[in-house]
C-alpha cells in the first residue's frame, strides 16, 4: 500500500511550477483506486498499488499513450474595473461563480479555484478545450471579465488525462455547492 500525505505546500507569489505540480498531483490521485477496507484518517489516503492500465478509460477521458492530454489554462488576474461598490461586487461574484458551475456541468471547464493571497493573479481555470480561441470564447462568457473585474492569460497545458474525473469526485467530496 501507498500512503499520499496531504503536506502543506506553501506556494510562491506567480509561481507556475506549484500550479503544474498541484494540477499533476490532483490527476495522479484522480487515477488511482481507493482501498476500501482500510481505515482512512484525515491526514491520509490509502490507494492501491495495482492500478493496470485501462485502455477503454484512457479513450474515454482522451489519452495520449502517456496518459496524458492538451488543455487550456487560463489564468485570471485582477482587471482594470474593480467596484468599490460592496453590492455589485458580490453581484457580480456570484454570477462569476455561476458561470463556472454552468462550463463545469457542460464539461468544458475541469478545474478552477482562486489562489488565497491577495497578488493580482487571482485564480485559475483549466479548460478541455484544444485551442487559445475556444478558451478565449469561453472566458468571454464570464461576468466579471465582461465587466473588466477579471482579466484572462490563457496558456495551452500538458497534464493528466484523469483531470477530466476530477469534477466528478469533487461532487463526493463537497457537502456544499459554490
Amino acid at each position: 500500500m501507498t500512503f499520499v500525505r496531504m503536506y502543506n505546500i506553501s506556494v510562491r507569489r506567480n509561481s507556475r511550477m506549484a500550479l503544474v505540480m498541484i494540477g499533476l498531483m490532483a490527476g495522479v490521485m484522480a487515477c488511482q483506486t481507493i482501498t476500501e477496507t482500510e481505515s482512512v484518517s484525515d491526514s491520509e489516503l490509502v490507494l492501491s498499488d495495482s492500478v493496470a492500465y485501462d485502455s477503454a478509460y484512457a479513450k474515454s477521458i482522451g489519452a495520449d499513450n502517456y496518459g496524458m492530454k492538451q488543455y487550456i489554462m487560463a489564468f485570471l488576474k485582477t482587471g482594470p474595473n474593480r467596484s468599490a461598490d460592496k453590492e455589485e461586487a458580490m453581484r457580480l461574484q456570484r454570477a462569476h461563480l455561476d458561470n463556472i458551475t454552468r462550463m463545469a456541468e457542460e464539461g468544458k471547464l475541469v478545474l478552477a479555484g482562486p489562489f488565497l493571497d491577495n497578488d493580482s493573479i487571482r485564480g485559475i481555470y483549466i479548460f478541455d478545450v484544444c485551442t487559445i480561441e475556444e478558451a478565449q470564447a469561453l472566458t468571454a462568457t464570464d461576468p466579471a471579465i465582461k465587466a473588466g473585474s477579471l482579466v484572462m492569460e490563457l496558456r495551452p497545458w500538458y497534464g493528466s488525462a484523469a483531470l477530466m474525473d476530477v469534477n466528478k469526485l469533487h461532487k463526493k467530496a463537497a457537502k456544499e455547492g459554490i
